[in-house]
């Protein structure tokens, strides 16, 4: 596996290795140690996820302000445009955003860190994303931020209104929401 550089030095774009013939393929797509090294520490992972969206639908900006979570994203049907924006204040980074298309095509992966908000946008029908988490999903920390905050200004790759949730429309202005210190 090797990393791709990105706009935000500690949110990493993972490239693996795939082995290829006419009977398909195999890769590995994580592997303890190996990560370890990667990112510089061990990283113990507690839960795995798995969403379905439509073509247009846009998650996010999801975070936990208690109980910060890693994630490692990858795609295994479709694809997401996958955006990462850093809220820990003390950063040099604070307030950007990296964005980057995972898709099963390319089996490109995400770590995400703690301190940085997280959403994508599907960008085909049945796209399917898998992420794992350092810790469990604690709702009543949950905050989120809203897809379209100007300050923000994230380039979504939009070609139709995004289907929202109720919950993420309600999200806040990165000025009104909590952050980390």
């Amino acid at each position: 596996m090797r990393i791709l550089p990105q706009r935000i030095a500690d949110v990493l774009l993972l490239e693996p290795r795939i082995f290829t013939d006419e009977r398909g393929f195999f890769l590995e797509s994580y592997h303890e140690a190996r990560f370890a090294e990667l990112v510089g520490s061990p990283i113990h992972f507690v839960q795995d996820n798995h969403s379905r969206s439509s073509r247009h639908v846009l998650r996010g900006l999801h975070y936990q302000i208690r109980e910060p979570q890693g994630k490692l994203v990858r795609v295994i049907a479709g694809e997401i445009f996958d955006v990462a924006v850093d809220l820990r204040r003390s950063s040099p980074t604070f307030g950007q955003w990296t964005g980057v298309y995972l898709s099963a095509d390319n089996k490109l992966q995400l770590w995400i860190p703690e301190g940085f908000a997280h959403g994508f946008l599907a960008l085909a029908d049945q796209t399917e994303v898998l992420y794992k988490t350092t810790r469990y999903y604690a709702p009543e920390h949950e905050r989120c931020i809203i897809w379209n905050d100007p300050r923000l200004a994230i380039a979504w790759p939009l070609t139709a209104e995004p289907g929202i949730s109720v919950k993420d429309a309600q999200g806040v202005m990165l000025e009104q929401a909590e952050i980390f210190d």
